[in-house]
């Protein structure tokens, strides 16, 4: 979910993005929305939240063709780089947007209208005077616990563990959420989701903390 650099991404290769089809308008941001018009069916929908360079959304996409999925990502060079790496795999279950992701909850989608959200190394914003930038919030779990239908499911993984306890004693409070399982998500040998940020730390030896979380109401 960290997007510490975008701009490393080349201009010639920005060149030969093609979004067609998988990266939506950045207006559609400003009233609730459809999901299964933004599809055009009604399969369940898992949103991730900060896609990066998209390497879990390509590998959970073409694992599950009969779901959608939504990648929500703010980085404005990450997400068309994402977009068109959908595009070229094929993938017709795959939109991309780029949008802050506590606006999108609490603006855009309708109650009990998701099956799973994904949150994959959210910036911990470690110094103190920063925490209040943090994804975690009372207000956006709130968003969290409307948005998802009952049986519904989010996952979390951090390599920060003050952050991930904040994150579990927020969820812890808002009631509503079940301890399940973590499922497995990543395609390869000891892999949690298969994230980019996840495989860099993976070669650095970090500790990971993973939550799911089930709403059963």
């Amino acid at each position: 979910m960290r997007q510490s650099s975008p701009g490393r991404l080349s201009h010639g290769r920005r060149r030969q993005w093609d979004t067609t089809g998988i990266l939506l308008d950045e207006t559609i941001t400003r009233a609730p929305l459809a999901l299964d018009t933004i599809f055009g069916n009604g399969r369940p929908v898992e949103v991730e939240i900060g896609p990066g360079k998209g390497a879990f959304l390509l590998a959970r996409a073409a694992a599950r063709p009969e779901l959608n999925f939504l990648g929500l990502e703010y980085a404005k060079s990450y997400c068309s780089y994402a977009a068109d790496r959908c595009r070229r795999a094929g993938l017709q279950n795959v939109r991309l947007l780029r949008c802050e992701a506590l606006h999108f909850f609490s603006t855009c989608l309708p109650d009990a209208c998701l099956w799973r959200v994904h949150i994959y190394f959210p910036d911990p914003w470690p110094k103190r005077r920063h925490h209040s930038r943090r994804l975690f919030q009372p207000t956006f779990v709130r968003q969290l616990r409307r948005t998802l239908r009952p049986g519904g499911q989010l996952l979390v993984v951090s390599d920060h563990l003050a952050y991930f306890q904040q994150i579990a004693a927020l969820l812890g409070a808002a009631g509503n959420f079940a301890i399940v399982d973590f499922p497995v998500m990543g395609d390869k040998d000891g892999e949690l989701v298969g994230t980019n940020f996840e495989r860099k730390y993976i070669a650095q030896g970090k500790l990971f903390y993973r939550l799911a979380r089930l709403r059963y109401r």
